[in-house]
């Protein structure tokens, strides 16, 4: 019989990529976590418990943990938001950045983290500029030995087939969608399939809060984490406003700025507000070379000067557990870094995934074992 039992409920981000990649990705840590520990760490075989939950267990015998693991699934929205027409993506990128130059704070986006604004913006512009650059390179080129006009339309040709497989390897395109649907979650009407989702969610959760749990966890990635605050308004709605003292939010990588920041987002600021005066237990972790994400950044407070949610905004302070050959650092990793919440390094961090899933106490315990590392 297990010593201490979790649940966590997981939701990702904007991934087409689905639970087979997060499946694998976690027995991959889980296994390495046991390697570098000595402890029988191991993953169960994926549980498909309903069309939007599937489940895995986390269990460590050598300390007694069993972690019940729900991956709240989403995906198959993120594939139908994703767009594939080069054409139909440029002109809903067009309305999106529209807005965002209309709306978006940009005094308190800056004062929050000057990264995320050149993620937001370094897509389009790429997109842009480095199929012109190497347009006019070829042109420039070839104009030698051929005509103008021919040597302009070589250009433009070859200038866009060697600037796709670029964009691609930089994730532009993908920053591109995910910048597209975070806009369209501000500007327009709610989508019936994400509320309904949303509302799956909070049944699923609710019904485990009354279970014989030591703890549990919603955990968040990246654009889970902007789910995420509907999604607890959905469950202080159920719960009047009384979550169970074992329950936590736990973010990583958030980018709730992303849409809190905007003028026009009145809901989501309703639904940070109401955040804002709710009594839960709430533990940010954020990277601060990750540019996609607002380190030490309390969402909150953009929308209310005083919020009452138990908060701890900390670093994962990667740089100590990885060696220097091994360390995501630098502009051409950023994507890594903002993936390496969800794995351990060369050494074990008390807040690494592995760590958090295998722990025998509770997530409260595992921050105050991270705080007093030197």
């Amino acid at each position: 019989m297990a010593g201490f039992k979790r649940k966590v409920f997981y939701v990702g981000g904007f991934d087409p990529r689905g639970l087979r990649f997060y499946h694998a990705l976690a027995v991959e840590q889980i296994a390495r976590f046991a390697a570098v520990t000595g402890r029988p760490a191991i993953v169960s075989t994926r549980r498909t418990t309903n069309e939007h939950r599937t489940d895995w267990s986390i269990d460590d015998p050598s300390v007694g943990t069993h972690t019940e693991y729900s991956f709240l699934r989403w995906d198959d929205l993120v594939r139908a938001a994703w767009i594939r027409n080069p054409l139909t993506l440029g002109m809903r990128a067009w309305r999106a950045y529209r807005a965002n130059l209309k709306y978006l704070d940009f005094t308190t986006g800056k004062r929050l983290g000057k990264g995320p604004l050149v993620t937001l913006f370094y897509p389009p512009i790429l997109t842009l500029a480095l199929p012109i650059l190497l347009a006019l390179l070829v042109f420039a080129i070839v104009t030698i030995w051929l005509p103008t006009t021919v040597a302009l339309i070589i250009g433009v040709i070859l200038g866009i087939a060697m600037a796709a497989p670029l964009l691609t390897r930089w994730h532009a395109p993908w920053l591109l969608r995910f910048f597209v649907f975070n806009s369209e979650f501000v500007s327009e009407p709610a989508q019936a399939s994400l509320e309904a989702r949303l509302d799956a969610f909070a049944d699923e959760i609710l019904a485990s809060l009354s279970g014989e749990w030591d703890e549990v966890l919603l955990l968040t990635h990246s654009n889970g984490s902007i789910l995420a605050v509907p999604l607890m308004n959905r469950l202080l709605d159920r719960c009047t406003d009384a979550l169970p003292p074992a329950f936590a939010l736990v973010t990583m990588g958030h980018c709730i700025p992303l849409v809190a920041c905007r003028r026009d987002a009145t809901r989501f600021h309703d639904q940070l507000r109401r955040l804002a005066g709710a009594h839960f237990r709430w533990i940010d972790i954020g990277s601060p070379p990750d540019g996609a994400a607002y380190f030490g950044v309390d969402p909150m407070a953009i929308v209310a000067p005083n919020t009452t949610p138990r908060l701890d905004l900390l670093s994962p302070r990667f740089h100590l557990f990885y060696d220097p050959a091994t360390y995501h650092s630098g502009y051409a990793n950023k994507y890594e870094i903002h993936f390496d919440y969800l794995r351990m390094g060369d050494r074990v961090s008390p807040l690494d995934f592995p760590s958090l899933m295998t722990a025998a106490q509770p997530i409260d315990a595992s921050v105050a074992a991270f705080r007093a590392i030197g």
